[in-house]
């Protein structure tokens, strides 16, 4: 175990729009060290996805995070020699840190042949993940139903 809990580190907002959230999604899109690329795949999703829903991208990226980000989690707790899984509510920057996770890996799932670039596939699983479709909705759905099957052993909470 840890001596102390590790201190918190503030992100820098990004150039553009001036948003720490934004921020951490480029870093999240990073890929051996190319932040430059990241930023302009993430720009231009952010700025196709405004084009397409007609509203701005700030608004849109929101809009998605609160809709991808799952409001209950299961945690695996040992009781008496047997592992349970706890149903748990997900705290707001454990919540945010899931959303951009499962965002960013179900648009790098996305298939080739139908996108020519990242921005592409990210712009479209946004899209997907408001219209509540797309990879990264499944997750949360399954977040859900994991912690709704096991409600039976919330009296194990810490």
């Amino acid at each position: 175990m840890r001596a102390k809990r590790a201190p918190i580190r503030m992100t820098e907002p990004d150039t553009l729009y001036g948003s720490a959230r934004i921020a951490k999604l480029i870093n999240y899109v990073t890929k051996d060290g190319k932040r430059t690329v990241a930023m302009k795949q993430v720009y231009s999703a952010l700025d196709l996805a405004a084009q397409e829903t007609k509203k701005k991208p700030l608004e849109v990226f929101e809009a998605v995070i609160d809709s991808v980000t799952p409001q209950m989690e299961v945690r695996s707790r040992r009781v008496g020699g047997a592992a349970y899984q706890v149903p748990m509510p997900v705290r707001p920057r454990r919540g945010f840190a899931l959303a951009l996770r499962w965002l960013v890996q179900e648009a790098r799932k996305r298939s080739s042949k139908q996108y020519h670039s990242f921005a592409e596939k990210l712009m479209a699983e946004m899209l997907d993940s408001l219209q509540n479709q797309g990879g990264a909705i499944q997750r949360k759905m399954t977040s859900h139903r994991m912690a709704d099957a096991n409600k039976a052993f919330a009296h194990f909470r810490w």
